[in-house]
């Protein structure tokens, strides 16, 4: 089915100047951010619409960082979904070992440690068919948008001077620059030849929506764990008053069909020997998700009238919630080129638009990479010496408010070359 059909038939083609392939997070953001600039613009998805934004079918909540947060409303998207965010006021971030609670020495992020001109939350918590469902909304919105779902591409050729797609059920595409966002196992990426980077970590984790009986009052737990992170993320109360957090609890991969397995009350009782009783009695009564941890990395995001977004273009550790965010600053990278080229006369694929891409988004990505495959190897060990260094480290950050502030600004999205998009500014 289409959304809507406001692409243009050319000899039975359907014609666009964009063509996404992949409609999650950062495709069908993407899509919103170019159509919404005026760009014609061909979303296609496996996934049907009815049936993404049920719990069933993602049962997540992401981390919005505060500049994401400044794109999504820039977007408007964001107006869509604040009412079910839950911000982050504050993160403590603890090591310990389980059973035994957290280390006397933590580290303390609150956003009273702010500047006045960035003073507020430092992001906020939102369940991913939140998101899902505001950004269907703003998409049926823009008449630049077409989004073909549930479909498939079949084939694809990207020429010398277009992109000539069919899909599965016969309908002809055709766009200058067709863009990846189909994840981590990009056939688009793989047929382009780009090779990756990539290793599994021996651990996988576990998502869950957990209910306490003490407020969270905005605060996120980071609780580091010799198996991996253990972090308890704070959600909006349900309509009955109930408190409610996201759990993302990395454990050790052979231990996770065991865990996954338990009953409702062994499970929390197990929640609780990790966390604590700070929040009073933890219960995950609902649906619980596990998947493998992996990193990966393109060492391309551009080919002939191609670019990587998202996961397709790099896969991080969820220690720090970044994931989403990193793509979200792809797309917004990736949408002002191509907006400043259609307003030049540009050939949107020619390769010396695309050329900037890369150029702007490799930093960020390799240094956030860098960043969470250390810290996890950093934190997730038992070993004395190790365990002592890291826990001074985190006392003397929280008592050096300079440099508190520069590592909240980092978590917040708000430092480096930003595109007008995470700035809160139009395309």
């Amino acid at each position: 089915m289409a959304q809507k059909n406001s692409a243009k038939q050319q000899d039975g083609t359907l014609a666009a100047e964009v063509l996404i392939v992949g409609g999650g997070l950062a495709g069908l953001t993407q899509g919103i951010a170019l159509a919404g600039a005026g760009i014609d613009t061909l979303v296609v998805d496996r996934a049907d619409p009815a049936h993404i934004k049920d719990a069933a079918h993602d049962g997540r909540a992401s981390a919005i960082a505060r500049g994401s947060m400044r794109m999504l409303g820039a977007l408007g998207i964001w107006a869509r979904m604040a009412k079910e965010a839950a911000p982050i006021l504050d993160i403590r971030v603890s090591d310990g070992r389980v059973g035994r609670g957290a280390a006397p020495l933590f580290l303390h992020f609150a956003q009273e440690d702010l500047d006045a001109e960035t003073a507020g939350p430092m992001g906020y918590i939102v369940e991913n068919r939140v998101t899902r469902a505001a950004l269907s909304a703003r998409a049926a919105e823009l008449p630049k948008l077409t989004l073909l779902a549930p479909a498939n591409i079949a084939e694809l050729v990207r020429g010398p001077g277009a992109v000539a797609a069919k899909l599965d059920d016969g309908r002809a595409l055709c766009a200058q620059v067709v863009i990846a966002a189909e994840g981590r196992n990009s056939k688009l990426r793989q047929d382009a030849g780009i090779k990756t980077t990539q290793w599994d970590y021996p651990q996988s984790g576990i998502v869950a929506t957990v209910h306490h009986g003490q407020p969270h009052h905005g605060v996120a737990h980071e609780h580091f764990l010799p198996a991996g992170p253990f972090a308890l993320l704070p959600m909006t109360d349900t309509l009955g008053g109930q408190h409610r957090s996201s759990l993302v609890w990395t454990e050790k991969r052979d231990l996770v069909p065991a865990m996954m397995a338990l009953p409702d009350d062994d499970f929390s009782a197990e929640l609780m020997r990790r966390f604590g009783t700070s929040l009073g009695t933890l219960r995950a009564n609902g649906r619980r998700w596990s998947y493998p941890l992996s990193l990966l990395f393109a060492e391309r995001i551009i080919d002939r009238r191609l670019a990587l977004i998202g996961d397709a273009a790099h896969g991080i550790h969820p220690i720090s919630g970044q994931g989403l965010n990193l793509g979200l600053r792809d797309v917004a990278a990736l949408a002002e080129i191509l907006v400043d080229a259609k307003r030049l006369g540009l050939d949107l694929g020619g390769q010396q638009v695309l050329a900037g891409y890369p150029r702007w988004r490799r930093f960020d990505n390799l240094a956030l990479i860098a960043a969470t495959d250390s810290l996890n190897r950093l934190f997730s060990n038992d070993i004395g010496p190790l365990r002592l260094v890291r826990d001074l480290g985190l006392a003397a950050v929280n008592r050096m408010p300079p440099l508190k502030r520069f590592f909240m600004h980092h978590a917040m999205g708000l430092v480096g070359d930003l595109p007008k998009l995470v700035k809160g500014e139009a395309l």
